[in-house]
């Protein structure tokens, strides 16, 4: 049987400065995201470009991490299904929004770039062939409305 999952958050604005949204650059962008059951709250902002605070995560990179750890908790997922042995997994995501000239905009693409540690090198060609399988698989990259693109690097363990 299939299953159906809801999640809820909380989102809190923390930029009133008094006079609140009285004007674009009277108001503060800082923000707090949190969830039942979470130990940590994420603080949040809007990019600097938009009056942001860079300290803080914008809702822009938090979209980018989000794609990166589903691709990653899928590809673990799918290699152990293969009996390919992980021993290591980064990635350095990048995303490419492009504004429309209307005060709005959308992402254009994501580019994830893992890079996958396997156990020997009779596992590097499957290792590097799941990642379609894991693609197809995260069910962030399949909700989003532009393009999820990898670059996969896979190595060999050197222990």
């Amino acid at each position: 049987m299939l299953g159906e999952h809801r999640y809820e958050i909380e989102v809190e604005w923390q930029g009133d400065r008094g006079t609140g949204t009285s004007g674009y650059r009277d108001y503060g962008r800082q923000h707090v995201v949190r969830a039942a059951d979470k130990l940590h709250e994420i603080t949040g902002s809007s990019d600097r470009a938009f009056h942001g605070d860079r300290e803080r995560w914008n809702p822009e990179e938090l979209l980018l991490a989000a794609l990166g750890q589903c691709h990653m908790l899928s590809y673990l997922h799918v290699a152990t299904n293969h009996g390919i042995l992980v021993r290591g997994y980064t990635d350095r995501p990048v995303g490419l929004m492009r504004e429309d000239g209307r005060g709005g905009g959308a992402f254009v693409e994501a580019v994830l770039r893992p890079r996958v540690v396997v156990a020997d090198a009779s596992m590097l060609g499957l290792a590097r062939t799941i990642h379609g399988e894991a693609a197809e698989k995260c069910f962030i990259a399949a909700s989003v409305a532009f393009p999820v693109l990898h670059e996969p690097v896979v190595t060999v363990s050197q222990r």
